[in-house]
């Protein structure tokens, strides 16, 4: 009897473990809620620290367009990221733009991500700000110069929700006020990648309705070489508005990594609890892939 107790002994801890592993979130999970195979093979991207940078800006607060928290904040990012400046936006808002030099100085490709939240009492944007900005200045700092073709322009956009409680048919009026004005000061670009929720722990990223097709091939090729396939379905969702719908608009191909079945969006219980180190790391991985096949 006692080795069948000792089988059923550790049986129940190794259950105990998993059980704490999704809890924490430690464990990859598919848009259904069941484990996933999204482990990367490949360690391009340090998400540990792109954690420790979205747990920074938790701890800033909330952080609406303008507010004083956000514009410290500004000054913190300008300061992580490389050559880092401020690109003025209307209202007294203002971009954070950070620059890796390519081999080609002529050609230049952005990602962005915004880094103010939704005026919302008590709410502060694990996912939806804190976790693609965190993604964006990570990627920036490790990305040695010249070791791909083009330029890359990493910019943190202010102003990208909308200053009203609308959210309907006004939106790309109201809001997106930072990548408009980017858009035109970078409409030369080659593509545009955009962070948005790349972050909650049961992350799931199909193809967004107006994101370049052949672009967003090129990321999903780059999720499976890096072993994070699992977490970019085959699949099209929705046209969202969004801070890459300004640079399609002026003919640049941009894709956006959004998880728009994230429960908490714009609800308080985006915190630290609706995010994962693992999903903000595995969709890291593959958009550093995607950079590494830029010529």
């Amino acid at each position: 009897m006692r080795p069948l107790f000792a089988v059923l002994g550790v049986q129940v801890a190794l259950g105990a473990i998993f059980a704490v592993l999704v809890i924490s979130g430690a464990l990859p999970m598919s848009s259904d809620g069941k484990p996933g195979t999204g482990i990367a093979r490949v360690d391009r991207f340090d998400g540990p620290a792109a954690w420790r940078l979205l747990k920074m800006q938790v701890a800033y607060g909330p952080r609406p367009a303008g507010s004083p928290r956000e514009r410290r904040l500004g000054a913190r990012l300008r300061a992580l990221l490389p050559h880092g400046r401020y690109e003025p936006v209307p209202g007294g808002l203002r971009n954070v733009v950070g620059t890796v030099p390519g081999r080609d100085p002529r050609r230049y490709v952005v990602v962005g991500a915004h880094y103010d939240t939704k005026a919302i009492r008590g709410f502060v944007g694990a996912n939806d700000g804190a976790g693609g900005t965190a993604q964006l200045v990570q990627l920036a700092r490790q990305l040695r110069p010249r070791t791909i073709g083009p330029t890359v322009v990493f910019i943190a956009f202010d102003g990208e929700e909308s200053p009203g409680a609308s959210d309907g048919d006004d939106f790309y009026v109201k809001g997106l006020r930072g990548s408009k004005v980017a858009a035109r000061a970078y409409r030369h670009a080659q593509a545009m990648v955009l962070l948005d929720f790349v972050a909650d722990r049961r992350l799931s990223l199909p193809r967004e309705g107006s994101s370049d097709p052949t672009l967003w091939a090129r990321l999903r090729a780059a999720a499976r070489s890096a072993g994070v396939g699992s977490y970019f379905p085959d699949a099209t969702e929705d046209t969202i508005f969004d801070d890459h719908t300004p640079f399609a608009r002026v003919g640049v191909p941009a894709i956006n990594l959004i998880d728009w079945d994230f429960p908490c969006w714009h609800k308080r219980c985006d915190n630290l609890s609706a995010v994962s180190e693992r999903s903000l790391d595995a969709s890291g991985e593959a958009v550093a892939g995607l950079l590494r096949t830029l010529k």
